[in-house]
């Protein structure tokens, strides 16, 4: 159905054109196909769907950036604990090494704690790599 308006002050009404007949409505209002009025519903293009995308993956970026600004690293220096170092020999593990070092049962707690000390991501060690451990 086509529509034409004449004034946003306007009433709707109907003018024939042809056969067919041409409704007006006003601004800011539809005519549905069962002839009742509406509000007009708003509806994105393709282009206004990926402008909101990149509007909201920014936001999430922003949101990203300062929350990762909370966890920074503090001015206090942490505790000194005593280590040696030690130099990796073909067959040594980290368990090994660990086992070496720990009381009985306390294995786990010192791998644990020598991965910690050397900021390691696994347990895998590399023949004459120097590993610090705590002195016991």
């Amino acid at each position: 159905m086509s529509t034409m308006t004449l004034s946003p002050a306007s009433q709707t009404s109907t003018i024939p054109v042809g056969q067919r007949q041409v409704s007006t409505i006003q601004v800011g209002q539809r005519q549905t196909s069962q002839g009742k009025v509406g509000q007009r519903q708003l509806r994105l293009t393709r282009r206004g769907r990926v402008v909101i995308f990149i509007a909201a993956l920014l936001v999430v970026m922003g949101a990203a950036l300062l929350l990762a600004n909370a966890s920074t690293a503090t001015n206090h220096a942490g505790v000194d604990q005593p280590t040696r170092a030690v130099v990796v020999e073909s067959g040594d593990t980290l368990w090994s090494i660990a086992g070496d070092l720990a009381g009985d049962g306390e294995v786990r707690d010192m791998v644990h704690e020598i991965k910690q000390l050397n900021a390691l991501d696994s347990s895998m060690l590399m023949t004459g790599q120097t590993i610090f451990v705590p002195i016991s």
